[in-house]
């Protein structure tokens, strides 16, 4: 067993964990994992939209339309591997594969999606460096809390998830507008053949009243369960101060939820959200074999290791929200 004074002496603490996880073989490709799960979510699209128009216009179709909400998250969350070159070893088929599954498929820009996500591995929770805890709708830092929303936000946490498809379309576009994407035509063309056709099959096939709550269900589940997916990893967890190394940066920023296979799909892996941020690459079905070596490497060297249920962990967020918004409620 290496002590923590040996490991200072031979490199940093990531280094060693590295170490460890590349002996597992932790980080070799799972091209069977993925071809298996890339189809899966491809025949559930292809399906969902075929069982659309076989309903036609019946109220029976709100249930296709939380079914393709599912699919819809489960399509973004394989974005997200393919971001991160879990799937593929080289950038050029990964960013070919992404923009199938964002822009055409779920109407969300691959190009802006990831630098934004690329800056929050790079500074997890930071309150001026992370853009998933920014000022925005929801307010993660008291200082930032401000009007009737960051007042009451642990309350209406849920419902604004509802609007987290619609939100991200708009960041797509004003991305594309802005020039941040770096393939905007490419992009935006994709983008705008999802939307009209998205919006031409609801008018083709469904009432007018029936298109409009379809729209509704439909991005109001995929909303609240794409959200669902990210809430539990780093809300309520410390905020860095920029002094701390690589392992610590992402370890206590993170946190994990523990759970069964169910668990694991539902949430993509992003459950094992420790094992995620320390490496990044690591294909989705290797992480819960290497969530027990960080844990145990964390104790090693005396580094809280945060793992709760999942039910604990979006209690956690909601505590801390209810927190930002103390001093308002109090005024």
């Amino acid at each position: 067993m290496t002590t923590t004074a040996e490991t200072r002496a031979t490199g940093s603490d990531f280094a060693e964990l590295s170490r460890r996880i590349n002996a597992a073989g932790l980080l070799r490709r799972r091209p069977a994992y993925y071809a298996a799960r890339l189809t899966g979510v491809a025949l559930a699209l292809i399906g969902g939209w075929t069982a659309f128009f076989l309903v036609g216009a019946s109220w029976w179709t709100l249930a296709v339309a939380v079914f393709l909400a599912v699919v819809f998250a489960q399509t973004a969350l394989v974005a997200h591997d393919l971001a991160h070159r879990q799937v593929f070893r080289t950038n050029k088929p990964s960013a070919r594969a992404g923009l199938i599954a964002g822009n055409l498929a779920i109407g969300m820009s691959y190009g802006y999606w990831m630098d934004k996500h690329t800056k929050h591995h790079a500074n997890p929770n930071h309150d001026d460096l992370d853009p998933d805890v920014g000022p925005g709708v929801l307010v993660w830092n008291a200082e930032n809390a401000r009007g009737f929303v960051a007042k009451y936000q642990a309350y209406l946490f849920f419902p604004l998830l509802t609007l987290l498809g619609l939100s991200l379309k708009k960041d797509s576009v004003r991305a594309l507008r802005s020039g941040t994407v770096k393939r905007p035509v490419l992009e935006g063309t994709l983008l705008a053949v999802h939307i009209v056709a998205y919006l031409a099959a609801l008018a083709l096939v469904l009432s007018p009243l029936q298109a409009l709550a379809f729209l509704v269900v439909h991005q109001a589940v995929f909303g609240v369960y794409l959200g669902m997916t990210f809430a539990p990893n780093h809300k309520g967890m410390p905020h860095p101060d920029g002094t701390e190394d690589y392992l610590r940066k992402q370890v206590l920023t993170s946190r994990n939820v523990r759970g069964g296979w169910l668990v694991d799909t539902a949430l993509g892996g992003l459950n094992y959200q420790i094992e995620h941020h320390l490496f990044p690459a690591m294909p989705t079905p290797n992480l819960r074999k290497a969530q027990p070596v960080v844990q145990r490497y964390c104790a090693e060297i005396g580094v809280p290791y945060e793992m709760t249920s999942l039910t604990e962990s979006y209690a956690q967020a909601l505590r801390h929200l209810h927190e930002v918004g103390a001093d308002l409620r109090r005024s």
